[in-house]
């Protein structure tokens, strides 16, 4: 399996952006994904994460929980993440990560990498 994320940038405080992690390979509805972020000299922490289509089974860390929203077009083989009133402390490297059936919060767990994507946000 691979994927591909996109859609990172420079932005503003307050706004938003939509990363997109675009799968080839595999059965994408029996995936669960999910994004994590990393800042230089931290380890991944988990930001949000959906489970196989069947259940579609949604989480967040807190600290995104009212902003970022998490979502997957089975059509597509696309997963995506809506990141709203974005803040400087968002600021990482975002990937995206599959595994089989239910998502997870530890980034071990999870089996393919996308290649990550810059997200900066200027305070």
């Amino acid at each position: 399996v691979q994927l591909q994320a996109s859609g990172g940038g420079l932005v503003q405080a307050g706004g938003s952006l939509r990363l997109s992690c675009e799968t080839s390979g595999g059965t994408f509805s029996i995936y669960a994904l999910g994004w994590f972020r990393q800042a230089p000299e931290t380890e991944r922490q988990f930001v949000a994460g959906i489970s196989w289509a069947s259940s579609n089974t949604v989480a967040y860390a807190d600290s995104v929980k009212g902003r970022f929203t998490i979502s997957r077009d089975n059509a597509k083989k696309t997963v995506y993440l809506q990141m709203n009133n974005l803040t400087h402390e968002d600021t990482g490297v975002y990937y995206c990560g599959c595994k089989g059936g239910v998502y997870s919060r530890l980034p071990y767990e999870y089996r393919f990498w996308g290649q990550g994507t810059q997200v900066t946000v200027s305070s």
